[in-house]
């Protein structure tokens, strides 16, 4: 991993030219990007291994998106690299996170604030479930409180919906 690269990383992640600079400096990196991608400002494509991430044609990649390869285990600096492939004509929202050794099929669509961490076949619509309420918030989470206090202040929300849902 080259000081160039760092640099050419991080003026990427907020540079205007989401169709043209972006891209570019992106694939000077080693990313292999096809035609016609757009990505927003705000996204992270690992630093240390661009070189195994490949983005097909007519790709779009939203604001605050991170798309990594590798990971690294605490003391032994081992690291365990994967190849990421988008391919073509995917679109990815904002604020996802793509984890090593994925492919998203063509054509699919992820949804925003997604965590990819396994292959998505062509042509799907992937995301979270639909937010809900967790529980019954008894004692704020502010620094008048402790966090202890704060989970043992916690209340479980019986049944599947409540009244909060519905509005």
């Amino acid at each position: 991993m080259s000081f160039l690269q760092r640099i050419l990383r991080r003026v990427a992640y907020f540079m205007p030219g989401g169709l043209t600079v972006r891209p570019g400096l992106h694939r000077l990196r080693g990313v292999r990007i096809g035609q016609n991608v757009w990505i927003s400002q705000y996204v992270y494509i690992d630093e240390l291994h661009p070189e195994v991430i490949q983005i097909g044609d007519n790709v779009t990649v939203g604001i605050g998106t991170s798309i990594i390869s590798h990971l690294y285990w605490t003391k032994s600096k081992e690291a365990v690299v994967k190849p990421v492939i988008i391919e073509s004509n995917v679109f990815i929202g904002p604020h996802c996170v793509i984890l090593p050794g994925v492919r998203i099929g063509q054509g699919s669509v992820i949804q925003a604030g997604t965590v990819v961490s396994r292959n998505i076949p062509a042509g799907s619509f992937f995301g979270h479930a639909p937010a809900t309420i967790l529980g019954k918030v008894t004692v704020p989470l502010t620094p008048e409180h402790s966090y202890r206090e704060f989970v043992q202040g916690l209340r479980p929300v019986r049944g599947k919906s409540n009244e909060n849902d519905k509005r």
